[in-house]
């Protein structure tokens, strides 16, 4: 490869008042030649090919100072309709994986390998279930032979799902089992790489290139293999385990993750072997849609088009890692798969529109403008939105009589000596119908929610009939533009809903609108209509014109919908939006759920979204056969005793292959180190080893009190 002189772009960061400087002396490079891209504090060095060829792209920066460039290119078919991206088809035994054959299903044993009795009992019973692949894992010479008498046994038993032997740390163990399972997992991290110390190292050129040679050497007879076997190959990166060598160009970053599968991948096809897919894995989920989309934009600018393992999320094929047994994880993954080639199927979405202000590539926020106090308004409403994400509920008048509801699920802030679990209230309640005037009681209580902030939303036909004083009023687009609005009391706030798709024109009256808030609301019986699209369409109106209202995301669901179809759904819709940085709360209807779980759903999305924090956070890893502890036993063990302390995130990992290659974003990590022993760690820095089980918990309560992070729970009622 030849290195060239950086373009004066590339070589100085100006101020930030002054830009990056990138807009008019952009060049354009070749992205699969753009292998390395160093960090320093004060300038990017670029090696790039001194002679790009056609597929080129512009590279500029992932956001305003950061230090990632980012090809400015599409990372997926259409950003205003689902149209699933068209792949190869790569052949996993019998079973096609790619975008002319359904979202394939797959799962993880949980036995140890050597059990073969039991893991073929295991296996049989997930293809029972549905599941289209099967997952082993494959650690040393022992299991890999167990794996020939595994597959024998199950062809005996005319069981004939492919198996996938995954593989860390261990080449000549890929070697052995590639002669009789479908595919190989190799994890770029650790497959030819030392287990990396998570120090930042400098590599000169030659130390790099050596290091590329020598995984080259390591690499290479597992693709002849598989080449000559007929085999497949899944090359997954993991965020928290990617090597030194990567670490010290690219950092903790969904760049380096990319860029460690890439350097694979060139070898595959140097070796014209394609028959592969590759899958990003982070714990943190917004991490893990950047590295997709930054992964994808770089495939279609170097015209590659392997197809995609996807954890929680839809690809080509897809497994939701439980901490369940693994049958358990094929329901969740066929819901997800339905929901995804449905919406492919019916190409949902709005018109096309011209998308300038999302940020494809990184997590940048957009945090609507929360409520200023007015003069001479006798409520104060600042308390009516979270700054860090709002949970609204909508609630009927009986619930509303109800004072175990409305005490301890909205107004524990007016209850003395309230368990710390309740204390995750709502922020702004939806009042469909008002009580009559003459129902004192659900007056007064509407009275005292906003009297300590809590928002009460009432739509417009309710305020205007019977009102309710110091209310916000719900108004539609189409209320506001007849200007029934204005028979509302002068300086009635104002909550606009929208449906995301209307014309430009008909938004044209939010420009002159005080609202609140908008909601962001479509029917859930719409078929074509996208609400993720829809959502995309009207947050880059309000940027475009610089409406700054908050959005809350508003799905009603239709009666009787199961509550994992529910979560599933709140994620892919509102999730998606929410990764994105685009919205500011949720607000979930479904007429026959209950109020608690709806709450909770809401709060859990705004977390796993790294929006807000309400609960200790926990990264626990599926079981596997490396497990060397029942995970769900302990798992349970250390919630009952540390769910209490919100800001804080534990990471509990079978072992140490799971450990660091997945608790990248914990505080700190419970890990099976041996049998029957716990290594503790803080961040990604073991501090104890080899702690009898017995013992393992309380040794973690300590660490967490030695690191100033413990509060005692209060005492129950």
């Amino acid at each position: 490869m030849a290195t060239g002189a950086a373009p004066p772009s590339f070589t100085g960061l100006k101020s930030k008042d002054n830009g990056l400087g990138f807009s008019k002396s952009m060049e354009f490079v070749r992205v699969c030649n753009l292998q390395r891209v160093k960090f320093h504090r004060t300038k990017v060095s670029v090696i790039r090919n001194s002679n790009p060829g056609s597929d080129i792209a512009e590279l500029r920066p992932a956001s305003e100072g950061s230090l990632l460039l980012v090809p400015r290119q599409k990372y997926c078919e259409s950003t205003h309709k689902t149209v699933r991206r068209k792949t190869r088809t790569v052949m996993v035994g019998n079973v096609a994986i790619g975008s002319e054959h359904p979202i394939r299903i797959q799962t993880m044993t949980t036995t140890d390998t050597k059990d073969i009795a039991g893991t073929v009992e295991q296996v049989m019973k997930i293809a029972d279930t549905g599941a289209d692949i099967v997952r082993i894992t494959v650690q040393g010479k022992k299991e890999a032979d167990a794996c020939f008498e595994i597959k024998n046994t199950l062809v005996q038993k005319n069981y004939n799902i492919p198996l996938v032997a995954d593989i860390h740390f261990a080449p000549p163990v890929a070697m052995r089992v590639a002669e009789c399972f479908d595919k190989i997992r190799v994890n770029p991290g650790n497959f030819a790489d030392r287990r990396a110390q998570f120090e930042q190292l400098e590599y000169t050129e030659d130390d790099y290139q050596k290091e590329l040679e020598h995984i080259e050497q390591v690499f290479v007879p597992l693709v002849e293999k598989c080449k000559k076997y007929g085999r497949a190959m899944r090359i997954g990166t993991n965020h928290g385990s990617l090597s030194d060598r990567i670490m010290s160009y690219y950092g903790d970053s969904p760049r380096g993750m990319v860029e460690s599968a890439f350097e694979f991948a060139r070898i595959c096809r140097k070796l014209d072997f394609h028959n592969f897919v590759f899958s990003m894995k982070a714990s943190n989920p917004v991490i893990m849609v950047q590295a997709y989309r930054l992964l994808v934009a770089e495939m279609y600018v170097q015209g590659w088009d392997y197809p995609l393992h996807l954890g929680d999320g839809l690809g080509d094929t897809i497994r939701v890692s439980l901490t369940e047994p693994p049958e358990e994880e094929i329901d969740p993954c066929r819901k997800l798969a339905n929901l995804g080639m449905r919406a492919a199927n019916l190409q949902q979405g709005v018109a096309p529109f011209e998308e300038k202000h999302r940020r494809y590539f990184d997590f940048q926020r957009r945090t609507g403008q929360l409520p200023v106090q007015k003069e001479g308004e006798e409520v104060d409403y600042r308390g009516v939105l979270h700054r860090d994400g709002s949970v609204l509920m909508s609630v009927s008048v009986d619930q509303l009589k109800t004072p175990e509801l409305l005490y301890r699920s909205l107004a524990a802030k007016l209850a003395v000596g309230m368990p710390f679990k309740d204390l995750a209230t709502v922020d702004s309640i939806l009042l469909r119908e008002l009580p009559p005037v003459d129902d004192k009681d659900s007056r007064l209580a509407l009275k005292r929610l906003i009297d300590i902030s809590m928002g009460v939303i009432t739509p417009l036909s309710e305020q205007l009939t019977r009102p309710l004083p110091n209310a916000v009023v719900l108004v539609t687009l189409k209320e506001l533009s007849t200007g029934a609005h204005k028979l509302l009391p002068e300086g009635t706030r104002l909550a606009v809903s929208a449906r995301g798709d209307e014309s430009y024109e008909e938004l044209e009256i939010l420009k002159n609108i005080d609202a609140t808030m908008v909601l962001h609301e479509l029917p859930y019986a719409e078929e074509k209509i996208g609400r993720v699209q829809a959502a995309r369409r009207l947050f880059d109106y309000l940027s475009e014109n610089d409406l700054n209202f908050p959005v809350i995301h508003h799905i009603q669901y239709q009666k009787g919908i199961h509550r994992d179809d529910l979560v599933i759904a709140a994620g892919a819709n509102a999730g998606a939006l929410l990764v994105d940085g685009f919205g500011d709360g949720i607000l979930l209807e479904a007429p026959d759920q209950d109020f608690d779980f709806l709450r909770n759903t809401s709060f859990n999305l705004l977390q796993g979204c790294r929006m807000r924090n309400t609960k200790t956070e926990y990264v626990s890893c599926p079981s596997c056969g490396r497990t060397l502890f029942d995970l769900q036993e302990i798992s349970a063990e250390i919630r009952e005793k540390t769910s209490h302390l919100p800001g804080v995130s534990i990471a509990i990992m079978g072992c140490i292959v799971n450990g660091p290659g997945e608790m990248a974003d914990a505080d700190f990590g419970y890990v099976g180190g041996a049998p029957g022993k716990i290594d503790l760690y803080v961040g990604k820095t073991v501090v104890k080893r080899a702690i009898a089980m017995e013992q393992a918990t309380d040794a973690l309560i300590q660490l967490i009190k030695d690191h100033g992070r413990w509060v005692d729970p209060p005492a129950e009622e």
